[in-house]
């Protein structure tokens, strides 16, 4: 049996993406679980005013994630257990000076990379610093120190996909349009190069000729060649396709010295790829969620009585509390750090407990009745439709808004040049049908983004390697470190859990009007 607590005592780990949404609960879980681990090397990047212990104690410490942990944790774990080194994976080695790496050498025995940008179509520039550049500086940090490497990437490298999604898949080299596994078309090296390339002939290009494209219209360039080249080779957006690059840099890094373009020491590595990870199942409290989750736009949507769903009935929502997550993370750290790790841990629940798209919308619009006080038997359910039908309906819907919209400011004008009364009532309405036909619009966008997710795929991720991997913990720390999908209720986990979660964490951000990433 592993034993994952002394593991942790007699090991230095050095942690990147400790901000965000996995990090933090994997910090917590650590702080709180392990509270004798032997010591937690941190890497922030600074931000303009703010360095990176102060971003530390701001944005992690004061979290709702780890408050109540810090609170009774003991300080001087807090003081002597923890380092925080300023940095950013974009940049060379990390952004570590020789000086802080000549101190971590023969100390650091792991490093856990949480970073990365979590947007499905950022401009390409953006994806390829944290989830591909990024990637190879933190190769490049744990060559410097002689470290094994956790790496957390997502199940959705896989692309397109209909069907079970296996752990065995090979790595290098792969494209999810692959006609088998003797296919070398794809090398990911000259994809690098070749968008390192392109990438730099975009901002050439812009800053030549008789006009100077602004800002904007070069973020979107960039954007649309990501989009492209993606989907060229079968990924579903410029997340995945940068996650599967970054994977395979990590692959061709592992493989013995012979077979390395420049011939160095392999590097020991796992690679953690959850699902779509949501609301906390227990840790640090039910319902913890952050920033704008994959499902939030879903649940939002579903609330403001949302009943046409573009999607297959019975496909599964690969989704993942964010708990088990941090836990299947830590578990694999433990395993790798006593050489029993295997390469990659898929972390999901529908090949053992699925949860069907179309119980889900049910269950939204189920909620959404209760919060407005309506008997569900005097209210129309949700309808099921292809995408086509979707985009045919909302068509309707929205010519029908403007019409309206045209109307009523028509007859504003004319109460105006009349003198009649109720010109404010009728701008006021006008306002709000403009309001309308923009929701309706932000809606169709959102659930076309979905589709790939929704209505063209279907995810089934193979989960057995963390479960054979938990399996192997010893008793007490599998209390410590629990995965337990299998014996999730959904419908309870739902309405518990990811929905009050949204309500309370996300959408009142959202409201205010901050922005929020997918």
């Amino acid at each position: 049996m592993i034993d994952a607590t002394q593991t942790f005592h007699n090991h230095e780990i050095l942690l990147t993406g400790a901000n965000g949404f996995v990090g933090k609960v994997m910090l917590g879980l650590l702080l709180d679980r392990f509270p004798e681990c032997k010591h937690l090397h941190i890497l922030v990047r600074p931000r303009p005013g703010t360095s990176a212990g102060d971003r530390f104690r701001r944005d992690v410490l004061t979290s709702p994630a780890l408050q109540a942990i810090v609170e009774r944790a003991d300080p001087s774990m807090l003081r002597d257990r923890i380092t925080i080194h300023p940095g950013d994976i974009g940049d060379s080695l990390c952004g570590l000076g020789e000086e802080t790496l000549e101190k971590l050498s023969g100390r650091v025995s792991l490093v856990i990379n949480c970073a990365g940008l979590v947007e499905f179509f950022a401009p390409v520039d953006e994806a390829f610093k944290s989830n591909v550049d990024g990637v190879e500086n933190v190769i490049g940090v744990c060559r410097r120190l002689k470290t094994k490497l956790v790496h957390v990437s997502t199940c959705f490298v896989c692309g397109e996909a209909d069907g079970l999604v296996e752990e065995t898949e090979p790595i290098l080299g792969f494209y999810p349009r692959r006609k088998d596994r003797e296919d070398g078309s794809f090398r990911h090296r000259d994809e690098i190069a070749l968008m390192r390339t392109r990438i730099r002939d975009v901002y050439d290009s812009a800053n030549r000729g008789a006009r100077i494209l602004p800002p904007k219209e070069i973020t979107q360039k960039l954007v649309d060649l990501g989009a492209q080249r993606a989907a060229l080779w079968g990924w579903v957006n410029i997340y995945t396709y940068s996650k599967s690059l970054g994977e395979q840099l990590i692959v061709d890094a592992g493989r013995p010295a012979a077979q390395q373009m420049n011939g160095r020491d392999p590097i020991e590595y796992s690679i953690v790829r959850p699902a779509i990870v949501e609301a906390a199942l227990e840790f640090p409290f039910p319902g913890w969620v952050e920033g704008g989750r994959t499902a939030a736009p879903l649940v939002m949507m579903a609330l403001s009585g949302q009943r046409y769903w573009p999607l297959r009935k019975d496909a599964p929502l690969e989704v993942v509390p964010v708990d088990q997550v941090a836990s299947s993370i830590l578990t694999a750290a433990a395993l790798l750090l006593n050489g029993k790790a295997e390469r990659v841990y898929q972390i999901g629940a529908a090949d053992r407990n699925p949860v069907p798209l179309g119980s889900l919308v049910e269950w939204m619009h189920e909620d959404y009745l209760k919060q407005k006080r309506r008997p569900k038997f005097l209210s129309p359910g949700v309808r099921i439709l292809t995408p086509q039908r979707a985009r045919l309906l909302n068509g309707i819907l929205h010519r029908r808004i403007v019409g309206l919209q045209r109307f009523v400011v028509g007859t504003r004008r004319l109460a105006q040049r009349a003198g009649l009364p109720g010109r404010r009532g009728l701008g006021v309405l006008a306002t709000k049908l403009r309001m309308l036909g923009l929701q309706a619009t932000v809606r169709d966008q959102m659930l076309e983004l979905y589709q790939p997710f929704m209505y063209d795929n279907r995810f089934i991720f193979e989960a057995e390697n963390i479960r054979a991997g938990h399996a192997r913990l010893r008793p007490q720390d599998q209390v410590k470190l629990p995965w337990s999908p299998e014996r999730i209720e959904w419908k309870r986990y739902w309405s518990e859990h990811e929905v009050k979660g949204i309500q309370k964490w996300v959408q009142a951000e959202f409201t205010k009007g901050r922005t929020f990433k997918l």
